[in-house]
């Protein structure tokens, strides 16, 4: 099967498959069926999360795209289609890693003569057209989804949905005087929730089952239900039961049960993640965004991991981190392989490669947590990347494109496995520090973090002794790589002139910039001329190794001590500008190679067989291969915050 389905704009859509999918048990395939249903009924809650103005954005856009009378091959109305398309995959107006919003490509006097040859009777919300297509087409308006700069009022800058009418620093008062009431095991407050200021007070509109977003909890909360009778274990079923009374209630205490239970779910070959998970959508990190993710064991994929995790304790110990800020004693951490079988919220169309959780951190230290490494997206990835010419064009050397060709895949999938199942359970906090200290620079500082730790062992010794790795020149493939991108090859996804604002990619610069400029002296790495054409070349392996010790020591104990001052000086240095002069160099090399340097998928669609009796037979799976009618499927199907 070709994973490629198309590109548009800056957007490729490729598709995963499900190997090994047809020796599951009839069991497992349903209990993966039923979850699945789960996952994808939570979309809506991402989209007004992102912006609130998006679902009837989308709804808007979607009616004019359906029931459009006039020429469908008009300049004008593929424009809206692409729109549409970017509004789909950013799961809203603004675009999922810069956070710009999305700028159509026709006017906004075109896009009213389009109106006029569509059915919008149906549309509830006729009286503020007016205002949909001034968020629409003024770039003034809702600007950026996050924005991150220090100077400005987060909350103010920020077109995100989580807070209404509160400024920042009433938000940070309001959640600090939550904690501050239970200093030992807080939940973490606010997770759930929309903050609103209500005559002069603020309050908050929880989501569960009977609050906000109940419509589209209940019928996640339904399919869980269902889910459950075909769960291989009894923990399985508590897990969901523990999951669903906290959908149920908004209790984030409930949630925390839920967490400790699915951490210590392990034997079971199916898995899911539920919920509202991660908090990169939020500039002061403490709300998250709905997410889901079903899959199930790549079994000797797993051995690989399992290995990383029985040896857990020996990595905690020999890194080059201060020992007062190491955990006494490694608790809990599991890691597996797997293969993604449903994607759905901030984990559709674009995905992680990598998952570690719970994100609480008593829960880390006390019970540990939970990392997979995603291989069948991982293998798409790869296999789309073959022959496209960014290798060629961006490698300082032959030596290099070979050790890429022959370990890449391997060195980057160990690199993940280093970063969740290690990175992110490894260190601890100082007593009464919280990742709230660090406000807008968290995230980033906590993906430079687990990367860290990932770069430093991806190279050691160890890995030789456990098997892990043919030979030391991995670790020089994933150290090749990860300068490459962090460099150069990340630029080519952010326009001229603008600054890096995901924390994903200003954690790959600050890392990679910053040992570059503390390598200089000694020529560790450098940016040289090839054939005209800047590159990248680490002349002393070892060396960067030890550069990415140092980093590691002092950005843990940034986070240990939640020390805001001292992460704000370092990504501010480090991880937000980027040079124009070799970022134009950059876009134009990558602009002749006509690749899309971003990319989601669509997901299998998986129906009930059965057979003569009305009983189940099978589960059968059913790849896709129409980005938009897939989209148009599912606001139809799940669309139950616009219905």
């Amino acid at each position: 099967m070709s994973v490629f389905v198309e590109k548009f704009a800056d957007i490729k859509i490729l598709r995963y498959e499900l190997p090994g999918f047809e020796k599951l048990s009839l069991q497992q395939k349903q209990y993966i069926y039923y979850l699945s249903q789960a996952a994808l009924c939570g979309r809506d809650i991402l989209f007004d999360q992102n912006n609130r103005w998006n679902l009837k954005i989308r709804q808007l856009l979607e009616t004019v795209y359906k029931s459009f009378t006039g020429n469908r091959d008009s300049d004008e109305f593929k424009a809206l289609h692409l729109y549409l398309k970017q509004v789909w995959f950013g799961n809203g107006i603004h675009h999922h890693y810069s956070t710009e919003k999305f700028k159509p490509t026709l006017s906004r006097e075109a896009f009213q003569q389009l109106l006029a040859q569509a059915d919008l009777s149906e549309l509830s919300f006729q009286d503020e057209l007016p205002h949909v297509l001034d968020v629409i087409f003024n770039p003034e308006l809702d600007a950026k989804g996050i924005s991150l700069d220090s100077n400005s009022d987060l909350l103010k800058a920020s077109a995100m949905n989580y807070y209404q009418g509160v400024e920042q620093q009433e938000a940070e008062a309001f959640y600090e005087a939550k904690r501050k009431s239970v200093p030992e095991h807080a939940p973490s407050f606010g997770l759930n929730s929309t903050l609103v200021k209500d005559g002069g007070e603020l309050k908050e509109d929880v989501w569960h089952c009977g609050g906000k977003y109940g419509k589209a909890i209940q019928q996640i909360v339904g399919w869980l239900k269902k889910a459950a009778p075909f769960a291989e274990n009894d923990l399985q079923k508590e897990v969901i039961a523990k999951l669903v009374a906290y959908y149920e209630s908004g209790d984030l205490k409930q949630f925390d049960d839920y967490s400790i239970a699915w951490t210590n779910e392990n034997e079971g070959l199916v898995d899911f993640v539920n919920g509202f998970i991660e908090i990169y959508g939020d500039p002061l990190g403490i709300k998250a965004s709905w997410e889901s993710i079903v899959n199930y064991k790549d079994l000797e994929g797993t051995k690989r991991a399992i290995v990383l995790s029985e040896n857990a304790g020996w990595f905690e110990a020999n890194s080059p981190v201060d020992p007062k800020f190491k955990k006494a004693e490694v608790k809990g951490v599991s890691a597996k392989v797997i293969h993604v079988a449903m994607l759905g919220g901030d984990c559709y169309p674009a995905t992680p490669i990598g998952i570690n959780l719970p994100n609480s951190e008593w829960i880390r230290e006390e019970f540990g947590s939970k990392s997979v490494t995603i291989d069948n997206i991982t293998q798409a990835y790869f296999q789309d990347s073959l022959g496209n010419g960014m290798l060629e064009e961006f490698a300082a050397s032959e030596a290099e494109i070979q050790r890429a060709r022959e370990f890449g895949q391997l060195a980057g999938n160990l690199h993940t496995d280093l970063h969740e199942c290690l990175g992110h359970g490894s260190g601890r906090m100082q007593p009464g520090v919280k990742p709230e200290d660090l406000k807008n620079y968290y995230s980033t500082l906590e993906e430079t973090r687990a990367d860290l730790f990932a770069l430093y062992y991806i190279a050691d010794e160890k890995l030789l002794q456990l098997g892990l790795v043919p030979s030391a020149e991995s670790g020089k493939a994933e150290y090749d790589a990860y300068l490459r991108n962090g460099l150069i090859t990340q630029l080519t996804r952010i326009e001229l002139g603008k600054d890096l604002e995901e924390s994903h990619m200003r954690n790959r610069q600050l890392i990679t910039r910053w040992a570059f400029e503390h390598g200089k002296a000694d020529g560790v790495v450098e940016l040289i001329k090839k054939d005209g054409k800047t590159v990248v070349q680490i002349n002393d392996y070892a060396r960067l190794r030890e550069l990415f010790g140092q980093l590691l020591n002092e950005v843990q104990r940034i986070k240990s001590e939640g020390d805001y001052e001292a992460a704000k000086a370092l990504v501010e240095a480090y991880a937000v500008k980027i040079d124009p002069q070799l970022h134009g160099e950059v876009l134009e090399r990558f602009k002749k190679l006509n690749i899309a340097p971003y990319a989601g998928f669509l997901n299998p669609e998986l129906k009930l067989v059965t057979g003569s009796n009305g009983q189940v037979a099978d589960v059968a799976v059913e790849y896709q291969s129409d980005y938009s009618a897939q989209m148009l499927h599912y606001s139809e199907k799940y669309g139950f915050l616009v219905k």
